[in-house]
């Protein structure tokens, strides 16, 4: 398994913009593909970006899409998520997530197997 730990969240107006990072632990990595969801208060986690273990394939959300931008530097463990033009509604709770077994990509949470314990983004109006 691998160990997750992401770094990055805050508060941030509407409009403004967020990196989150997500440093992972262990020498496979690399032959893992990443995920990030999120979740609100009362709603379900829910997928927002995933990306290959070559960077190669990279999935959006509709709701994210051209606003957000998932990226992986396999030399340096991390993964990252780019979130531009921020909005009220995506305030939640970020979660990265590594994939079920090595290379495998998917847009749900079965796709996936290790988990962080998650960055709190809140974007005030």
């Amino acid at each position: 398994q691998v160990q997750l730990v992401e770094s990055g969240g805050g508060l941030v107006q509407a409009g403004g913009s967020l990196r989150l990072s997500c440093a992972a632990s262990g020498r496979t990595f690399s032959k893992y593909a990443m995920g990030w969801f999120r979740q609100s208060p009362g709603k379900e986690r829910e997928f927002v970006a995933a990306i290959s273990w070559t960077s190669l394939v990279t999935y959006s959300a509709d709701s994210v899409k051209g606003r957000f931008a998932v990226s992986r530097d396999n030399a340096k463990n991390t993964v990252y998520l780019q979130m531009n033009s921020l909005k009220p509604e995506d305030t939640a709770v970020y979660y990265c997530a590594a994939g079920r077994t090595y290379y495998h990509i998917g847009k749900t949470q079965a796709d996936f197997g290790s988990w962080g314990q998650g960055t709190q983004v809140t974007v005030s109006s």
